[in-house]
């Protein structure tokens, strides 16, 4: 903590509810606002404070939901109203997180704030934004709100627009955030940095989160890859990786410090440069026996998984294996998805079962909604995988601004460029402009379920 004046400001931070038809904890943790927390622990005088509406270990909660033991678990849920736009998708609409007395109880709690940062994840998950902007002005008055994340960066002008927030940083912020809280606050209480690369980021500021049982990890930014359903060029253009003796240390430090036993990589391109990079990772974690587990939500590239890093990872204590596949349909593969070829799966499903694995424990994802993509495929897919013996995890599409995929739909008209973000929802398509039906999305999810 920097003291470059006694008398100190104070920086609200607050992780929104989700506003959706359906979300579960699937080791969900607002990652980019704890690097800026970080920053601005560093490089500031502030104090901070930090509301997480989706602590589902939150004291209060009264009526805890069930949870796993590596931590992932169903988030407490109020149904609220649907949005106009959304009045079609016969589904229930709700509201994800802690209940709205007690986030005002929070607020009561907090010190009286001269900046609030807000972040937000998925493009559609916005109106947890405006409500939790709504509170803040209600509460706090005309306090400076500044919003960053996904959603600022792309549906910025939506953002700017609708949002409630006076700043909307786009893309990585740790180049901006000083630079905007120096003009709020003024000179005195922001000593400004650079962070030329990932690598000269300060480590999370994970002591704000309240439960830390389980944690995530960032060990890379970007990915080299270039996907048309994927954001992740947009979100960060270029592929860096983290120190891996750093990394390691990190992962003993929080275990030491927290009693974290459970890690969450939140990288896209986990296993790339693996000898240089994963691989020394989980040779350190063995070496020292550290008790951990390891959770890969964000999807391993297949075909990097050889015999030596399956077995690797076995003994690191990877437990959580999730593979992105995305299709087994030679056309989308050739189009869409440039990380996976023919046969990759099937080696990576062998080596890992004579790692150790069970194939029923190997989850794959597979991607259903991509325009033009056959619903018959999609079937071929899902019972390939089966056929391995493997678990399917489906994805359905959401179109990303910006992405090739999202640009495809407004060129043809069946999006508009400024469309409501709230179109993007996963579980709206089949109902409001997809090209599948809503009897396809039941086909599909038929299909699913009897050959679990």
């Amino acid at each position: 903590m920097c003291s470059f004046d006694p008398k100190r400001k104070n920086i609200l931070l607050i992780n929104p509810w989700i506003y959706d038809f359906t979300a579960y904890d699937f080791w969900l943790k607002p990652l980019g606002l704890l690097y800026i927390a970080s920053i601005l622990r560093r490089q500031t005088s502030c104090r901070l404070h930090f509301i997480d509406c989706l602590d589902r270990f939150h004291p209060l909660v009264e009526k805890k939901p069930k949870s796993k033991a590596d931590g992932r678990g169903h988030f407490p849920k109020e149904e609220v109203p649907k949005p106009e736009v959304l009045k079609n998708v016969p589904r229930r609409y709700s509201r994800y997180g802690i209940p709205l007395q007690l986030f005002l109880h929070e607020l009561d709690q907090a010190p009286v704030p001269d900046l609030v940062l807000i972040t937000c994840t998925m493009t559609y998950w916005y109106p947890g934004v405006q409500a939790v902007v709504e509170l803040v002005r209600e509460k706090f008055g005309s306090v400076p709100i500044i919003l960053g994340g996904i959603y600022a960066t792309l549906a910025t002008d939506h953002a700017l627009r609708f949002s409630g927030a006076d700043v909307v940083l786009p893309g990585p912020s740790e180049n901006k955030i000083l630079p905007v809280v120096k003009q709020i606050l003024g000179d005195g209480h922001v000593r400004e940095a650079e962070f030329r690369t990932f690598k000269d980021l300060p480590r999370p500021a994970y002591d704000l989160l309240p439960a830390k049982g389980w944690l995530p990890l960032l060990t890379s930014r970007g990915c080299p890859f270039r996907c048309t359903f994927c954001a992740g060029p947009l979100l960060y253009d270029r592929f860096e990786q983290s120190h891996p003796s750093e990394t390691a240390a990190d992962i003993g430090r929080l275990f030491q410090q927290f009693g974290t036993r459970h890690f969450s990589f939140y990288d896209d391109a986990l296993l790339l440069n693996k000898d240089a990079h994963i691989i020394p990772i989980f040779e350190e974690v063995v070496r020292r026996g550290w008790p951990v587990s390891f959770h890969t939500p964000n999807g391993l590239h297949i075909r990097e998984i050889d015999q030596g890093l399956a077995f690797l990872m076995k003994k690191a204590g990877v437990r959580s294996i999730y593979l992105s596949q995305e299709s087994l349909d030679a056309a989308v593969i050739r189009e869409a998805c440039p990380k996976v070829a023919e046969g990759d799966l099937e080696k990576a499903i062998v080596c890992l079962e004579k790692a150790g694995y069970k194939r029923d424990d190997i989850n794959v994802y597979l991607i259903a909604g991509l325009p033009n993509q056959e619903v018959a495929g999609i079937k071929e897919s899902i019972l390939h995988v089966r056929r391995l013996g493997a678990n399917v995890r489906m994805a359905y599409f959401s179109p990303l601004p910006g992405t090739p995929v999202w640009q495809d739909l407004v060129d043809k008209g069946v999006l508009k460029k400024d469309a409501d973000p709230l179109l993007y929802n996963k579980l709206a398509f089949p109902y409001l402009w997809g090209d599948f039906s809503a009897g396809d999305f039941e086909s599909l999810r038929k299909i699913l379920i009897s050959t679990q």
